[in-house]
């Protein structure tokens, strides 16, 4: 049986910040039955995650696409794969039947062809949303555990800062760090994100970072004993900021630099001194690199969302034609927590 697959792509490469312009839909004939021998599995694809980095994917250059496979430049017309969760239409895999549900790297289209070696696994939904898979269930949610827990290493009682605090990853780790004993504050782009954070998320603290002229002097503001981990989503001045009121044996990762990713011209200059002297360390890192600690984390994390301890702030749009706005809103501050797209019911 063949259907019109519709997937959205981009039309050229964006150096730059997105617009509607660079994206597209297209339709692909596909058949979705499965040869004998094969061993495809062919799938719906119900929920996609949206992520800042493609945007780095999807540039005419960037040193990130030469790094891992996630990363690998996305060519115009093309496919563009993305994690995600899916259900099964036909398989040739006797691990996978009709209806399992799949967790892995989908596309950003109504049905994906997942090849033996690629990335996915049946799903267990653990009683809950599928949604969740994609979010604090999925990447975002070891990208905040692994990055604070073990890049980080806090102690209890440290005072942590978190940019791009209402973010996909950001919220998550401010919430694991108050769980752990530590003060924590955030920022955002507007006083509703900042009411969220200290309201139900139980940051100690937060501001709008639009509101600030002198992140230096913010930072002073909300840190006057200092900053012992700083979880860094944003890169730029913010950086500068931070490692400037940093204490001595302070750590900073640098999950993501998104103030940069639009803006070739902005680039962090922290003052080499402070680092040198105060001993700080500064670590990229990605979620990948945090596999070891995914059977913790899953387990702590299904624990608090439970208990209620944990949140769940996710920002879901509809339809595959949203794929490129839900996309472009990420760059202009759009979102509240994680940014998916339901491209189909179960």
């Amino acid at each position: 049986m063949e259907v019109a697959n519709r997937y959205i792509t981009i039309k050229n490469q964006i150096d730059g910040e997105p617009k509607e312009s660079n994206f597209e839909l297209r339709t692909l004939a596909l058949d979705i039955s499965v040869d004998p021998g094969s061993s495809d599995i062919i799938v719906k694809n119900l929920y996609v995650s949206i992520d800042p980095y493609q945007l780095n994917r999807m540039k005419s250059f960037s040193s990130s696409q030469k790094a891992i496979g996630f990363a690998a430049a996305i060519t115009p017309g093309e496919t563009i794969d993305a994690y995600g969760v899916a259900k099964v239409v036909a398989s040739g895999n006797p691990e996978f039947e009709k209806d399992d549900l799949v967790v892995g790297l989908i596309t950003w289209g109504e049905y994906s062809v997942l090849k033996e070696g690629s990335m996915f696994r049946k799903l267990d939904p653990l009683g809950f949303p599928l949604s969740h898979q994609v979010g604090i269930l999925g990447f975002s949610g070891l990208t905040a555990y692994g990055g604070f827990f073990e890049v980080c290493k806090p102690k209890k009682g440290e005072k942590v800062f978190v940019s791009a605090a209402s973010g996909s990853v950001g919220n998550l780790v401010g919430q694991y760090a108050k769980l752990f004993g530590c003060y924590v504050v955030g920022c955002a782009g507007t006083k509703e994100k900042v009411a969220l954070l200290k309201e139900k998320l139980g940051f100690d603290d937060a501001f709008n970072y639009k509101e600030e002229s002198d992140l230096k002097s913010t930072l002073k503001k909300y840190f006057p004993d200092g900053i012992d981990i700083y979880f860094d989503n944003v890169g730029a001045e913010m950086l500068e900021a931070a490692v400037s009121n940093m204490n001595t044996f302070g750590r900073v990762a640098v999950c993501g630099v998104i103030s940069e990713y639009t803006d070739a011209g902005k680039r962090a200059a922290p003052d080499m001194l402070d680092v040198i002297y105060k001993r700080i360390k500064i670590q990229g890192f990605l979620a990948a690199d945090q596999m070891n600690v995914y059977s913790d984390f899953l387990s702590t994390t299904t624990d608090h969302l439970r208990t209620g301890k944990l949140h769940a702030i996710e920002d879901i749009s509809h339809g595959l034609e949203s794929v490129p706005s839900a996309f472009i809103g990420l760059f202009r501050g759009h979102n509240t927590g994680k940014k998916i797209v339901k491209i189909a019911d179960e």
